[in-house]
């Protein structure tokens, strides 16, 4: 499922409180661990969110204390002990067996050692698979098998919307928009490599004016700059957005689509029409697709999609317009 779904299919558990664990897989870099924040923050829920492969099985269990002749397990400070809240067990897989063993007791009885997880919380669980070049361990069957499993994947869509309320660079987006492959490309024989999580980073190196290699690797980076010389060269696009149809449009393809989304990246209130009108004269439908996708995305991010839906409704001349919005506004 993409990441969108996957939220949906979390607040979903959540609403209907259900308490069974669950266990989020895929590729590392895709925002599984953001997503859960984002359900978290959603519900007022607290988050706790634990890296167990960074931990040794005391760590988790806690460390045995004499009492009376009794041998009693001080649990740690950073499990939840009231309230409501989300336990995020991370990286479970990449933990070794031992530390699984601990997880396992958390997973099946809501218990480990002295310690109880409060009736208010969720155990989540997140991991990586063995394709995706991580090391991980083999999960026991019998840790498994207590388990819902939700196979995540990276999706520009999703990607694009958490742009958008992030204010991520544009031309990042448009850049991936226009190259979806390199949203994410795991590359086994680099450090770095183009992911959700690594673009994000890049974001911070580009208004820095920086080389986007250390984030993304050096042949996104290279495709990347590439891109970037195209946008340099667009037409005015201000004077696009004020209304002025008189503006040149580009033929080349890859400066078709820096114009379209960069524009769609851009446009809030009136500036929005201009330039839906612009492109629709300017190109044959799929374009006019394209920038309502975009530019829906920014708009619903700002909460500014009613003024765009009403001028659309009122113009003619953006009849069929009117209609890919809609389908898109019921999808």
């Amino acid at each position: 499922m993409t990441p969108a779904a996957l939220r949906d299919y979390l607040d979903g558990l959540v609403r209907g409180d259900v308490r069974w664990s669950v266990m989020l897989w895929g590729p590392p870099g895709i925002g599984k661990s953001s997503v859960v924040a984002q359900v978290a923050a959603s519900h007022g829920l607290a988050l706790v969110d634990v890296r167990l492969s960074q931990l040794a099985p005391t760590d988790l269990r806690g460390l045995p204390i004499p009492v009376e002749g009794i041998t009693r397990w001080a649990p740690p400070e950073f499990l939840p002990r009231a309230g409501r809240g989300v336990l995020l067990l991370d990286e479970i897989n990449l933990a070794p067996p031992a530390v699984q063993g601990v997880a396992q007791q958390l997973v099946l009885d809501r218990r480990v050692g002295s310690y109880t997880v409060p009736d208010g919380w969720f155990v989540w669980a997140a991991g990586n698979r063995k394709e995706d070049h991580a090391a991980v361990f083999d999960m026991p069957r019998p840790l498994s098998n207590r388990f819902l499993h939700l196979d995540v994947a990276p999706d520009l869509d999703a990607f694009r919307a958490y742009a958008a309320a992030k204010g991520l660079h544009e031309r990042i987006v448009a850049f991936l928009s226009f190259r979806p492959t390199l949203l994410h490309r795991i590359d086994a024989q680099r450090p770095a490599w183009p992911s959700p999580r690594s673009w994000e980073m890049a974001d911070a190196l580009l208004r820095a004016g920086l080389d986007l290699a250390p984030a993304v690797g050096a042949p996104a980076a290279t495709e990347f700059e590439a891109f970037c010389r195209v946008y340099a060269s667009l037409p005015d696009l201000a004077a696009i957005l004020r209304g002025d149809d008189t503006v040149e449009a580009p033929d080349e393809t890859s400066a078709r689509y820096a114009t379209v989304l960069a524009l769609a990246l851009r446009c809030d209130g009136p500036g929005a029409v201009h330039a839906l009108r612009w492109v629709t004269r300017a190109y044959p439908a799929e374009w006019t697709q394209l920038f309502l996708h975009a530019a829906l995305e920014q708009l619903r991010a700002k909460g500014a999609v009613g003024p765009l839906a009403t001028a659309i409704a009122r113009d003619r001349e953006l009849a069929a317009a009117h209609t890919a919005l809609q389908r898109m506004m019921r999808s």
